[in-house]
Formats: structure tokens, sequence, C-alpha cells
């Protein structure tokens, strides 16, 4: 095929399928292996080109599996079709990588994962939340290094959260999710920038704050913001939940950086372009009481000049979704997308997808981007 090492699972199967890396767990190749495919696994980490992805494909390919490091667009998805592949789906929530109208106009179903990021992702946005505020990396580097001589009063001070604010860019589901762990958990206030107002968050601070305020406790509360720059102004904590396009690329940038406070968090395990990293560089060298942590990265893998030599910056390699249950929720949702479309199922439609992965799984296919544009049956149950 090509240089890259791959494997075969389930040989005997009569419907082909590529998936372009190892995923974890088992369940996913056993719904390909129910639904009679030759599972093609790329076993080689590196990320694969298109013209790799194609070798792959070859003369025969019933649907793929692909990677949001990977850029699936028209070329690949006119190689699907002279290949007489019927379904493709992103290992992701998110599509950047994915030409949805290319893959329309082949006619080919795209499919997603959605649903089981969520509690992950927003667990981890607080965990990097924590770590820059309190310093946990530059403390930890400071022990493996042997610099520890015994207690000082004002070693690595860090940032006090509890009854600050928390500005959420983005209050979709992850969005959400996050403002509630910080809310209920350490007492922040809210102010949340979103296309459209989210009254159930609003609700759900509203009901906390009168619960603290019945037990004699100091309230919370909860504003949407105006614009961008109201939240960058007033937050302690910035997260961001946006989408990537063009409204939001460099949405982020050393103008809106400067609105921030001096002593301000910037977290993103979103999207990498959503902040001008060059930026976030020059104004991190010049704020030193500033923070970030970072998921995602500009020009990922690849960092900006400068940025992985800031001690104020915590890094770490896109792994917000990292945890077991999550990344093997997430085979099971693609591999399932693709059986689902093989085997002629309809799409589902209920945002609710964890139903696939209990042990009586929908006969559906769990989440089609471009259902509708295809005439794909909806699941009616």
């Amino acid at each position: 095929m090509s240089e890259k090492k791959w494997t075969t699972y389930n040989s005997a199967g009569s419907r082909r399928v590529v998936v372009t890396k190892e995923l974890p767990g088992k369940r996913w190749l056993e719904i390909l292996t129910q639904a009679d495919c030759q599972i093609i696994i790329c076993t080689s980490p590196d990320i694969l080109t298109v013209d790799e992805i194609k070798t792959a494909i070859r003369d025969r390919c019933d649907g793929a599996i692909g990677q949001l490091t990977e850029d699936w667009g028209a070329d690949l998805f006119q190689a699907l079709k002279a290949s007489g592949a019927k379904a493709y789906s992103n290992y992701a929530v998110g599509y950047n990588n994915v030409d949805l109208a290319a893959a329309t106009q082949q006619g080919i179903p795209v499919g997603n994962t959605p649903g089981v990021l969520t509690e992950t992702t927003a667990e981890m946005a607080v965990c990097l939340t924590f770590a820059a505020a309190r310093r946990v990396v530059e403390s930890d580097i400071f022990m493996r290094q042997g610099r520890f001589h015994g207690w000082l009063p004002k070693l690595f001070l860090g940032e006090l959260l509890r009854g600050k604010t928390a500005g959420v860019i983005g209050a979709g589901r992850i969005g959400s999710a996050y403002a509630r762990m910080m809310v209920e958990g350490h007492k922040m206030n809210l102010i949340y920038y979103n296309r459209s107002q989210n009254k159930r968050i609003e609700d759900f601070v509203a009901a906390y704050g009168a619960f603290l305020n019945e037990r004699g406790e100091e309230s919370v509360w909860c504003r949407r913001a105006e614009n961008v720059e109201e939240l960058l102004r007033e937050a302690d904590v910035v997260s961001l939940h946006t989408v990537l396009d063009e409204t939001t690329h460099h949405l982020i940038n050393a103008e809106r950086l400067s609105l921030m406070k001096e002593n301000a968090i910037l977290v993103n395990t979103g999207r990498g372009p959503v902040i001008d990293e060059n930026a976030l560089v020059d104004h991190c060298q010049k704020h030193p009481g500033f923070r970030a942590a970072l998921d995602v990265f500009e020009d990922e893998p690849e960092m900006k000049p400068g940025l992985k030599d800031l001690d104020n910056v915590v890094i770490v390699p896109h792994i917000a979704s990292a945890t077991s249950w999550t990344r093997e929720g997430m085979a099971i949702l693609a591999a399932s997308n693709v059986a689902g479309i093989l085997m002629g199922y309809p799409a589902w439609q209920n945002p609710n997808i964890l139903p696939f992965l209990g042990n009586e799984p929908p006969q559906a296919a769990p989440s089609i981007l471009n259902a509708k544009e295809l005439g794909i049956a909806l699941y009616m149950d």
C-alpha cells in the first residue's frame, strides 16, 4: 500500500473499510465485523498524506474512518466515490478537516462523533484552568530539578478563583459543562458570550445562587455579554469553546488580549486558530502575570516560536478528549456511522447518542452530518 504499516482485521469480510489510525477498544471492530467488513487499519503513528490514504483506498473501498489531522477534501471523496465507497466518518466531533460540500456532491454520507466528549473535554478545561492558576507545571519542573530546599512564603504564588468570574466564549454543550463545573464546584460567577441566549445555563446559575442564599452563603450570578470585548475585560478566566469559521479565526488577537486583566487566565480546548498564537506569545512575554493553558494549537502539531519557552503557558498535546470512555465511545460511534450506512439503516436524530454505547444499540447511524442533503431516511422510534 505505502511506506506506512497496515494490518487487516476480519480478512473474510466482504466489505472493505479503511481506518487511518488504530482506535481504542474492541467493540468498534465488532460492529464493523458484524456488518461483514474487512477492516484495513494503519498502525503507524505518523499523519497520513492524501496520497497515502488514496493508496489505501485502492480501487475498491466501501467505507472509511479518518482523523481530524487529515485533509478530507474533494480529492479524497472523489477517490472514495470511484472506489464504490458509501460512507465516511470522522473520528472526532469537529469536522473542520472535512469538505462536507465535496462529500455531499459525491453522494457520500459523512459522520462524526458527538455526545461523548462533553464532560471529558470540560473536565480537561477545568484541569488546565487550575494548572495555570496554581502554577502546577512550573512547580513540578522546579521539584524535578532538585531546587526545592524548604517551604517559603512567596514560593509559586498563584490565583484563588473562588468568588471570581469565569468567562465562557461559546456556550454550547462543552462550554456550558465547563461553566457549570466552575460555578457549582468553585463558586465562580459566570459571564458568557454566545450567538444566542443560553437560558438553560442562566437558569442553572440562578437556581444555584438561590440555593447558596438559602444556606447563608454568598450567591453567584450569570450574565450574557453583549460582545467579546465586554467579556474579556470582566472575566478572571476565559475559556474558549467556540466553533472555528471565518468569524472566529484569530478571535483572540493582540488587541483583544490587551483588554484582559493583567493576571487573567486564557484556556483553549476548542480550536487552535481561534487564538493568534504569535500575539499570545508576545503578550505572555510582556505580561508575566498573565497565564494561558492550551490543548490545541494554531498550526498543530507545530507551535509558534517562543511558545514552549514560556513559564506562564501550560501546553498539552490535544488530549482534552483523552479518557478511555470517551475515546472508545468515539470509536463506537464512528464505526456505527459507517456500518449503519452500509447496512442501509436510517440516520439517528436524537442528540442523545448514549444508546449506541449500550448492549442493544438502535439500528441507525448515530450522527450523519449531511443526512438531509442526501435524502437519508430518519430514524423513527
